[in-house]
């Protein structure tokens, strides 16, 4: 058995670790208010972003399917891993040396299936790699010169060979650990009469990446006249390698995605190489399918979202290209971007394109690119005879049910023109025809060339969105209350706690409290979240002396009274330091696992500072108008009991009063403050 990670190194590693540098991998992250950063989520599908980064807390949480974490909690999600191997992940690449209990270092025989295969896929990259340089990959090399490619661009791509043998790989991975079972399950070989044997035998293979550089499959093409395999053979489906999910390419491409808003969206591995090579470092391609929703998703999350981004499609000029052109027109109501067709006049693809017209012929392909709606507006009409009445009439048909998928309404004019004068008809007609089958369901439209089915104007009910909340996320739950709440709060109905729950706000927007039997008050609500925000996100500019000091009774919400209650156990304030993310370590760790994820919110939901004006200020005045509240509570309290004295104890009334002096001038003082 291997030894736990010490507690100590593993807080050390999560102060040297950056959580938006290590999600940046993954999604495309935009600044939205002081210390806080917004994209689109990785664990949902989702339009508008809501998942909220605090690099300052260490912490993340999406508003819309409610997913929070920390670093490792994040890598554990999205790639599968256990919490140990993603300790081991960051600890690698931060070059730190992790220390065990007992002494006692990972058991690499127990690790984990998904680790084992990534471990694999490196060595067998390695050996193809060497394969390439030795004299039976001749052969390889020659062909990767002849397509433009010299040695360094082959090593720079991490291009090999794959030996003309049955089991040249198969028996190298034995040699280095792996069994049979785990050979066959990361796809490098296939199973037969007689064992094993490996799956790609005399061809180039190209290594096919994840977005963290990681070798997850191979892609190979036949050099061999002798092979009657498929001309491209890939990686089956395997638990690394699903080809609906990935892109060749990325792991490259990604950074200048990220900065230029750009994709190019190439047919193959040469392609991609060739892009690269001229200039165009945004070029990806799929992996043996066609470009589909999924693919989608993963280029939604690099460009943010952005309405200026762009996506550029390559399509080979024939009969293929023109399909491939179409099919990757089905998804393009996914996108915000704006999407592109770039298409060579001689049907030239780009790597061809390169070695016969040099690099500057690929960016000028690029560069020239024409709006996929017009590229299929084009193949629509083309299908027609033109100089006929009937063909014309069809032609304005098939044109007008692509227009009908134009989502903004300022392009069409643009649109009307450019059908009217490719067909040869009025624009009052192109109108025409478009608002005819604006009427009809999608399926009914006659002429037209798009698929009945694309996402988004299929007659199928759409999938469920994702939860959200309309102004924000509610209070935490009320479940498990104290016992020594305040006596209103305490007296209170499981219904009416029920309610309380589904209480919502934000800074700027009153709350909906109109099914409260006895209402929280907005402001009120509106104190309670604030000073929890800033005692967790910016301990060091809180007053810790006044916040620890706050009564069990300064929180009229029992969600957020269990908040502060998990803030007492994990020290109180006094005790948070500066080492924010150890805080929130703590604080998470004191809190019950249901109110986790509520604890998570507040750790990440921007402060309403405005930039510039100070976060120490806005702490300061809302944890005093907290403590205001809190003695007001005790002023009514003590009038209450003033109203209730002997009249004839005077005494007891004058001590009532003196009490009640003294919190007027606390009050007064901080009055200042707030």
């Amino acid at each position: 058995m291997a030894g736990l990670i010490k507690r100590e190194d593993i807080d050390e590693l999560r102060s040297r670790t950056r959580i938006d540098e290590v999600i940046g991998e993954f999604v495309t992250l935009k600044t939205a208010g002081i210390g806080s950063l917004k994209g689109l989520c990785p664990f949902h599908d989702e339009k508008t972003p809501s998942f909220t980064v605090r690099p300052q807390v260490g912490m993340y949480h999406c508003f819309g399917c409610g997913e929070s974490g920390d670093v490792f909690t994040f890598l554990q999600k999205v790639e599968q891993l256990s919490f140990v191997e993603a300790v081991e992940a960051l600890a690698g690449k931060a070059g730190m040396h992790l220390r065990y209990e007992d002494g006692k270092g990972p058991d690499r025989e127990q690790a984990s299936r998904r680790q084992r295969l990534l471990e694999m896929h490196e060595v067998a990259q390695r050996f193809y790699a060497q394969a390439l340089e030795s004299e039976a990959g001749q052969i390889g090399r020659e062909f990767l010169t002849g397509r433009g490619f010299p040695a360094e661009s082959s090593r720079d791509f991490g291009i090999g060979f794959a030996p003309k043998s049955w089991d040249a790989l198969t028996t190298h991975l034995r040699k280095a650990g792996f069994t049979d079972e785990e050979i066959l399950a990361a796809g490098l070989a296939s199973e037969g009469g007689r064992g094993i044997y490996d799956r790609f035998r005399g061809r180039v293979v190209w290594p096919i990446k994840d977005m963290t550089a990681r070798t997850i499959g191979f892609g190979a093409r036949r050099l061999f006249d002798d092979d009657k395999g498929p001309k491209y053979l890939n990686t089956p489906e395997t638990a690394l390698y699903h080809k609906n999910q990935v892109l060749y390419g990325l792991d490259l491409a990604k950074k200048s995605i990220a900065k230029t808003k750009r994709v190019v969206v190439v047919e193959g591995y040469t392609d991609v190489m060739a892009a690269h090579l001229a200039g165009v470092d945004q070029a990806v391609a799929t992996c043996g399918t066609a470009f589909g929703a999924e693919h989608v998703k993963i280029i939604r999350r690099l460009l943010g979202d952005d309405p200026t981004g762009q996506v550029i499609f390559t399509f080979d000029g024939d009969a293929a290209g023109q399909k491939a052109a179409l099919k990757a027109f089905e998804f393009e109501n996914l996108f915000t971007a704006q999407t592109f067709v770039a298409v060579e006049p001689d049907g030239l693809d780009p790597c061809d394109l390169r070695m016969q017209k040099g690099d500057a012929a690929v960016r000028e392909l690029i560069d020239g690119c024409k709006p996929l709606f017009e590229f299929v507006i084009t193949t629509a009409v083309s299908r027609f005879d033109l100089d006929t009445v009937e063909g014309r009439i069809s032609a304005v048909r098939a044109a007008a049910d692509v227009l009908t998928d134009i989502r903004d309404r300022n392009s069409l004019s643009h649109y009307y023109r450019f059908v009217a004068g490719r067909i040869g008809v009025d624009i009052d007609e192109v109108e025409a025809a478009v608002r005819t089958a604006a009427r009809q369901p999608k399926q009914n439209r006659q002429g037209g060339n798009q698929p009945t089915n694309r996402p988004g104007f299929g007659d199928g009910p759409p999938s469920a969105p994702a939860q959200s909340y309309r102004n924000g996320p509610p209070p935490p739950p009320a479940a498990q209350a104290p016992a020594e709440a305040a006596p209103e709060t305490a007296a209170a109905s499981a219904g009416e706690i029920a309610d309380e729950r589904r209480i919502e706000y934000v800074y700027d927007e009153r709350p909906d409290v109109s099914n409260l039997s006895a209402p929280i008050s907005p402001a009120r609500l509106k104190t309670e979240k604030g000073a929890l925000m800033v005692a967790l996100q910016h301990p060091e500019v809180v007053n810790a002396k006044l916040f620890d000091s706050l009564s069990g009774k300064a929180f009229e919400h029992p969600g957020y009274r269990r908040i502060q209650e998990a803030i007492t156990s994990a020290g109180g304030l006094g005790a948070a330091g500066t080492t924010q993310s150890n805080w929130a370590e703590r604080v998470l760790e004191a809190s019950a696992e249901d109110l986790k994820p509520y604890v998570a919110q507040l750790l990440v939901t921007p402060l309403p500072v405005v930039e510039g004006t100070g976060i120490d200020r806005f702490a300061r005045g809302i944890v005093a108008r907290l403590f205001d509240y809190d003695l007001e509570r005790i002023a009514k309290e003590l009038h209450s009991r003033l109203q209730r004295q002997d009249t004839g104890d005077g005494a007891g009334q004058a001590a009532l009063l003196g009490q009640l002096q003294t919190l007027e001038q606390h009050r007064a003082r901080l009055k200042t403050l707030m």
